[in-house]
């Protein structure tokens, strides 16, 4: 049994991380210098929603359920199935339709998945060019 103090910490650590970790991946493609971590995190993040998805159900994250655990044993339990969707009701106190919450997550993973393809492929052309 995991005491209340570091369930707590635990907590809060998550939705630290997982936060920093979504804007990230939101964001991440636009400065050269992060291109190539933003492209591994975007592929951990596929990984987990497709791929163990398979397995968890589609959109799984190992993160999430960490975190929804957390929160179950501190007798706090998450109402939504989705972080993205938690997280705005957290910030905003707002309860948005779910459906809408996904589709819109999912809009901005596929632009940000390909943007950061785009990116990093340019940019490893230029690389390739300059050493030529």
């Amino acid at each position: 049994m995991i005491p209340a103090g570091l369930l707590t910490i635990l907590d809060r650590f998550f939705l630290l991380f997982h936060t920093v970790f979504t804007l990230f991946n939101i964001s991440g493609w636009i400065w050269h210098k992060t291109r190539k971590i933003h492209l591994v995190t975007m592929g951990l993040t596929a990984m987990s929603w497709f791929i163990l998805g398979i397995w968890y159900g589609w959109g799984y994250c190992f993160c999430t359920d960490w975190h929804w655990q957390v929160r179950e044993a501190l007798h706090n339990p998450i109402t939504s199935y989705s972080y993205i969707h938690f997280l705005i009701h957290e910030i905003t106190g707002r309860w948005l339709d779910p459906d809408l919450v996904d589709r819109a997550t999912l809009g901005v993973f596929l632009t940000s998945l390909a943007l950061t393809l785009v990116l990093n492929l340019r940019d490893w052309r230029k690389s390739r060019g300059r050493t030529s």
